[in-house]
């Protein structure tokens, strides 16, 4: 029976230790990532993934509803991201459309806080025709109306080139907007001005796993109390 108890034990701290373990593996994925086993995703270590939501004001993806029942289901944490189109209509406009398809929050302990997804124009000029200054007053008219509708402000997810280029390097959301820094390295470079730390970083494009690779800076208490608030 001793023995035996030693053996509970043993499977006692390694659980212990898994849940608390140093940057949780995540993932980010979209409609490009169809038909995910959400098993194999967990077994293989990951405990959240964002998942696109919705895209300018005139799209909603058609994998968000499976995707999110899926991850859900499969015991995740969780959160929506929506893809800024700046070009396209205000932040405000924007905000309102995420919000009402999929992008919300609710302090449930698996929803992590929305993430505006703020990069490189994939149709035409990268800054998408906006000054610096439009662009900052642009993504706190996104973020202002985010947080008066979830109390939470969003994430935002960039690279450090294009906010250089793009926002001035702008520090005026460092305090209140956690940071998602894309970079493709196997440590993380010179972070957007203001912020001193990364809360996730996307390291790759791909793995192991579906979609784009994640870590969160922390430990799994952490990233829970962050879906907490």
């Amino acid at each position: 029976m001793k023995y035996l108890a030693y053996i509970f034990l043993a499977v006692a701290l390694a659980n212990a230790s898994s849940v608390k373990r140093a940057d949780p593996q995540g993932i980010d994925v979209s409609d490009y990532q169809t038909d995910i086993d959400w098993t194999t995703v967990v077994d293989s270590g990951v405990t959240f993934v964002y998942i696109k939501a919705t895209e300018g004001t005139s799209y909603t993806s058609s994998e968000f509803s499976s995707q999110y029942t899926g991850a859900t289901d499969a015991g995740l944490i969780w959160g929506a991201y929506h893809f800024a189109h700046p070009d396209e209509s205000t932040g405000a406009v924007q905000a309102s459309y995420f919000l009402a398809n999929g992008g919300g929050w609710s302090a449930d302990g698996i929803t992590l806080p929305g993430a505006l997804d703020i990069e490189y124009n994939p149709d035409g000029d990268e800054c998408y025709d906006l000054s610096a200054a439009d662009m900052v007053s642009w993504i706190s008219d996104f973020s202002t109306t985010y947080e008066a509708s979830t109390g939470r402000y969003p994430v935002i997810y960039t690279t450090t080139d294009w906010w250089t280029t793009c926002t001035g390097n702008s520090a005026s959301f460092a305090t209140n907007n956690p940071l998602w820094i894309a970079d493709y390295a196997s440590t993380i470079g010179t972070l957007p001005a203001g912020w001193e730390y990364t809360t996730f970083w996307q390291y790759a494009d791909s793995g192991s796993n579906p979609g784009d690779q994640d870590y969160f800076n922390g430990d799994s208490t952490g990233l829970a109390n962050m879906a907490l608030g």
